[in-house]
């Protein structure tokens, strides 16, 4: 976040804050990594890890479970699931195992991301001959077939600098290029994290404001960003276009090698950080976008106590630092530090770069050796390496504050983490493997050991920065609890300790161990990157060694330390190999770090009074003369930030024509017919011999007291068990037999109609051969799991408490929409109930309800299910190769024919919706999340497809240049929900409030006053096709077409809208304005922010808020 997801969440652990990987229905609190294409464990409550990359930019997750439905910026349209709005997952290195449930839902196994690569029929690629090499300036230092993703890899070396390439040669279209360089910071002023962002805002050959913008207006990408990591910087970009692609890979290597930004201080100013005074009256403030992202890190305590860890157990590295910036430190970076950065380590000599996909592997080296020809060898490569970390002699402690609200008890709002540093030297790729299976035996489900002893401990509420990590250059273990009492901190680590033991002496069960064996090879036959370029996938976890000075190929070939590992456990038996592991590297390792946060409610004005009392002294030593030329070269900088680049000198930056852009929407092969009066629809796509199933069942029965609690019966069908069976042994038993399967609800408004679309969603995944197997436990799951574990339920909450606290200060933005939504439209009220604060308010009272009437509750929780399930108004949908979706049709014929006939109840109407106000939530964090929506459908204005041109132009444009490089924010974009008819603008880590809402209510005039040429205009539309047209996988595919059949779009209707789309006219853009005025006129606004801000907004316009503790 993200948006990468995925964010992320922008330094990187798998989508920090600049772009969000969109992975369906994935559960922020249940998010796994493989190490070396197995399992690792990232977290397993969302938090920002210590080895968390920053994004160049913040691209806003949309709302909605699909990306079919989406117009251009891929939201619009949108669907809400209970925890969609706002949701980041960072991109981490290793295959992600995650539950595919929402946070409001429950999942098992269930979304697999992949860092493993497969491209379908015989291999045949062209080969670079020595010769040829040689003649373009590289050498061929070895060459490798990779089964495990059907590819030919070469390694090159530039001979001239010694850079190295890795070509990846395959038949996977969706093509990747990626450049990564060494960058380890000295201090935490953040100068990689600036000199990522600033790069990309010109170049020699680009000499424009953001050439990056530009990409994204106007290019075919599939992946566009560029991230931080605590010691290396990635610029990545992927296509399935060839020609956008070498457009993209020549503006990146330009940018990368050639950038303005070392000459122009402008740039190091408004990416960085600036002194701001728009009057010598007024008060000196610091702006920067990294100044401002950074703030919003540093408001959230899992991120801080993330940063915290890394820099305690790496204490004298590079890792002893925040390569993102501590913003009490940014300010202390000078412009001459910034160039000498680049200088030192932006060079070929230190470059790995990274090819992949089925372009010319020469053409590859030909536009690499235009730009590496023009250096001389240098000595970055030995100054960049990264020392190791000695290992500890004894354990130590560290007790540290984070900002907390004044609200709750604050004495059971503790953390505590412990973490291990694993080994001073590089581990083998067995070892490697062991480990990251040991992780996911011990914490990677809700039945695993280690996670479900500390939950169910009631020492605390979730887990926090937990599993393992192994991205750096030293492996690492952490677990730890948040939502402890004082009391019991000692006893939470205690008790991690005394399960490690355990689970030393007694080993694993053996269910246990193959339902982890199921899932890890059934993630690496699915090869499931959602829509993360696989390409990247991979580039990340080779990087992971290559930048080391390791072998590049090794992380690729997981085949055969896989196959020894399985026979190791067969011969031996799990204990013997991971008792020891568990001793070695965690029991009788002395590198242990364990960190508690305490919460206090005055840290946060007490920062802010200290950064106050800095820029005090500095504009008291100021003369007048100093703070008039202050105020002169802010002017000056903001002129340059609002002004835009003359047409003639955007036409430098390539794109493509209309013409190479395809006519009609990519179709998905669908089928619609029944199976006993039940609707089913059939998806004949190629997906490996796996099975994709979705059962859709109508909510249209439910009460409408009961909806706040339908994400709390997701989680219960999950996590609790049967008559016969523990939760634990049906969780493995979901392990064992499939690949999968969540539970949540949807919503949706449907465009026409009062009544919305709601659904309640049951998803599952399997090789063909267990399709039996997955629909007996599909059912198994609805009808006979029993609702009567009330301790269990108890830690439901808790949980859920926790992780809507966490996303209130970490996704503000996601809440303040879903409010608004809520004013606006019955969708938004519904999706709001079960994931926005309204549904934070229900669970603090529920938390209270489950030990006065558990009883009560449980009954209501078979009510649901009652409400729920039933054949009428049920449809299925199946996604596989044609033959088995014959071959599984009794299989589900046995399903539905187990299913009651109809629903209990009536049909309920839905009409509920949240007052129309402006609002103001308050929590404890130093920068905002503004919003402003409207109905655009109330003035009259009929959904045309120009509507998605114009609002992707106006995030790129306007809002762009004013929220965030003008504005300071780190992220500033609109949202079109074509099905509601609403318009919203949001903004994220902005430090601004009513000065952002003006911004918002001058877009009617902006559009009036918009005067295009014609290769302006046909970029945006080509932008807005490369949105539509997002690359998807199969299940992707089958799963969008039941959403567009759900919604009642129609393959007509997505062809008149294309049509539409490509004949978007200026006129257009003068017409959208007077159906966007709406938003100025009648819409509502809500700010999550702090309540000194809110505060100053109220003073400056009287009582403009009405106000809401959250935190």
């Amino acid at each position: 976040f993200l948006l990468i997801r995925h964010k992320k969440e922008k330094k990187t652990r798998t989508l920090a804050v600049a772009f969000i990987i969109r992975q369906q229905q994935s559960s922020p609190g249940n998010i796994y990594s493989i190490p070396v294409a197995m399992l690792r464990t990232v977290s397993c409550s969302a938090s920002l890890s210590s080895s968390s990359p920053f994004f160049r930019f913040f691209r806003h997750f949309p709302r909605s479970s699909t990306a079919a439905l989406r117009g251009p910026s891929r939201n619009l349209g949108r669907i809400s699931s209970p925890s969609a709005a706002g949701r980041r997952v960072f991109l981490r290195r290793g295959l992600r195992v995650s539950s595919a449930a929402t946070a409001g839902g429950g999942g098992v196994n269930g979304q697999f991301s992949r860092f493993s690569v497969r491209a379908v029929a015989t291999p045949s690629y062209p080969d670079v001959g020595q010769d040829e090499a040689e003649k373009l300036g590289f050498e061929k230092v070895s060459e490798e077939f990779i089964s495990e993703c059907k590819s030919k890899a070469t390694l090159f070396k530039h001979k001239k600098t010694g850079c190295e390439v890795m070509s990846v040669s395959n038949e996977d279209e969706n093509k990747v290029f990626g450049i990564v360089l060494r960058t380890p910071p000295k201090d935490s002023t953040g100068i990689p994290h600036i000199l990522e962002h600033s790069v990309l805002c010109g170049s020699r050959k680009y000499p424009v404001k953001e050439p990056f913008v530009e990409l994204l207006k106007g290019s075919l990408h599939t992946f566009l960003n560029a991230f931080t990591y605590p010691d290396r910087t990635c610029y990545p970009v992927a296509s399935t276009n060839t020609k956008d692609f070498y457009n993209l890979v020549d503006v990146y290597l330009d940018a990368v090698f050639f950038p303005k930004c070392v000459e122009d201080v402008h740039t190091f100013q408004q990416e960085g950080w600036h002194y701001e005074l728009n009057d010598p009256s007024e008060d000196i403030s610091y702006k920067g976008v990294v100044f401002n992202e950074m703030k919003g890190v540093y408001s959230q305590p899992d991120n801080i106590l993330g940063r915290i860890a890394q820099q305690a157990i790496s204490p004298d590295n590079t890792y002893g630092v925040d390569s993102g910036g501590d913003p009490k430190d940014i300010p202390k970076l000078t412009f001459e530090e910034f160039q000498e950065f680049h200088r030192k380590y932006y060079h070929p000599s230190n470059a790995r770069i990274w090819f992949y996909g089925d372009d010319d592997p020469v053409q590859r080296l030909r536009v690499l050796s235009e730009y590496l020809d023009m250096f001389e060898a240098s000595s970055s490569r030995d100054t960049s390496k990264i020392e190791t970390q000695k290992l500890f002699s004894e354990p130590i402690r560290i007790v540290e504050k984070y900002p907390a609200g004044r609200d709750g008890d604050l004495k059971k709002k503790n953390m505590v983490c412990v973490n291990w540093l694993l080994s001073e030297k590089p581990l083998d790729l067995q070892t490697q493997l062991a480990l990251g299976f040991l992780d996911h035996l011990m914490l990677g489900t809700p039945a695993s050991p280690l996670r479900k002893i500390l939950l169910e401990s009631g020492l605390g509420e979730a887990l926090v920065s937990s599993g393992m990590s192994d991205e750096l250059l030293q492996p690492q273990f952490s677990v730890g609890m948040k939502g402890v009492s004082q009391d019991n901190v000692q006893k939470v680590e205690e008790l991690i300790m005394d399960t490690l033991k355990k689970l030393a002496e007694e080993g694993f069960d053996s269910d246990a161990v193959e339902a982890s064996t199921n899932t890890i090879e059934f993630s690496l036959r699915e090869n499931n990157t959602g829509s993360f370029p696989r390409g990247l996938s991979l580039m990340l976890q080779s990087i992971a060694k290559w930048i080391y000075d390791m072998d590049p190929f090794e992380p690729l070939k997981y085949t055969e330390p896989l196959k020894a590992l399985k026979a190791r456990i067969v011969e031996e038996g799990s204990k013997a190999v991971f008792s020891p592991l568990i001793e070695q590297f965690i029991l009788n390792n002395s590198h242990r770090v364990t960190i508690e946060m305490q919460p206090d409610p005055e840290k946060a004005s007490q920062e802010e009074a200290e950064e106050k009392s800095i820029l005090e002294k500095v504009k008291a030593g100021m003369t007048e003369e100093d703070l008039a030329e202050l105020a002169r070269a802010t002017e000056e900088l903001r002129l340059k930030q609002e002004t835009p680049d003359p047409p003639e000198a955007l036409r430098c930056v390539p794109s493509l024509n209309l013409s190479d852009i395809p006519k009609e929407p990519t179709y998905v092969p669908s089928e619609v017919g029944d199976i006993n009066g039940v609707e089913v629809l059939r998806h004949d796509l190629f997906t490996n011999d796996i099975v994709y199933a979705e059962v859709v069942f109508d909510m249209g029965s439910l009460k409408h007291e009961l909806l706040p609690l339908v994400p709390l019966f997701c989680q219960s069908l999950m996590e609790m068990g049967t008559k016969d069976l523990s939760f634990v042994q049906l969780n493995q038993l979901i392990g064992r037999k499939t690949g999968g399967i969540s539970v949540y609800p949807l919503t949706s408004s449907v465009r026409g109609k009062a009544e919305p679309c709601s659904k309640f969603v049951v998803r599952g995944k399997s090789m063909a051969g267990r399709a039996e197997d997955l629909f007996n436990l599909m059912n198994c799951l609805l009808q006979e799991v029993q609702f009567t574990d009330q301790q269990r339920f108890k830690q439901f909450v808790s949980q859920s408490i926790a992780r809507m606290e966490n996303r209130l200060r970490g996704s503000g933005h996601g809440i303040a929409a879903a409010r608004m939504d809520a004013m606006l439209n019955v969708a938004g009220w519904m999706s709001e109930q079960m994931g926005g604060l309204s549904y934070l308010e229900f669970l603090h009272t529920l938390a209270k309800k489950v030990d006065e009437d558990w009883e009560g509750i449980s009954s209501a929780l078979e009510e649901i299910r009652r409400s729920l399930l039933a054949r009428n108004g049920c449809v299925v949908n199946m996604t596989a190769d044609g033959k088995f979706l014959t071959n599984i049709e009794k299989s589900v014929e046995k399903f539905l024919n187990l299913l009651p006939e109809t629903p209990s109840g009536g049909l309920v109407t839905w009409d509920g919706r949240l007052p129309l106000r402006n609002e103001a939530i308050v929590i404890p964090t130093q920068v905002n999340y503004v919003g402003k929506a409207g109905n655009i459908y109330s003035t009259g204005y009929e959904l045309d497809g120009s509507a998605y041109v114009i609002s992707k132009h106006i995030s790129n444009t306007w809002l762009w240049d004013r929220v965030r490089v003008s504005g300071g924010a780190y992220g500033g974009f609109c949202d079109f929900d074509s099905h509601s008819g609403v318009f919203s603008f949001l903004s994220y880590r902005d430090p601004n409030l009513l000065k952002t809402l003006d911004i918002y209510d001058g877009t009617g005039d902006f559009l009036r006053g918009l005067d295009v040429d014609q290769e302006t205009l046909t970029k945006a539309i080509i932008g807005t096709i490369g949105d539509v047209d997002s690359y998807q996988l199969p299940d992707a595919k089958g799963y969008s077409s039941l959403m567009r059949h759900l919604l009642g779009v129609t393959d007509e209707e997505r062809q008149r809208k294309r049509e539409e789309i490509l004949t978007t006219s200026l006129k257009d853009f003068k017409e959208f304005a007077e159906a966007i005025d709406v938003v100025r006129e009648k819409g509502v606004a809500v700010a999550v922010a702090s309540a000194e801000d809110i505060d100053s907004a109220n003073q400056a316009r009287s009582n403009f808020f009405e106000v809401k503790k959250a935190l």
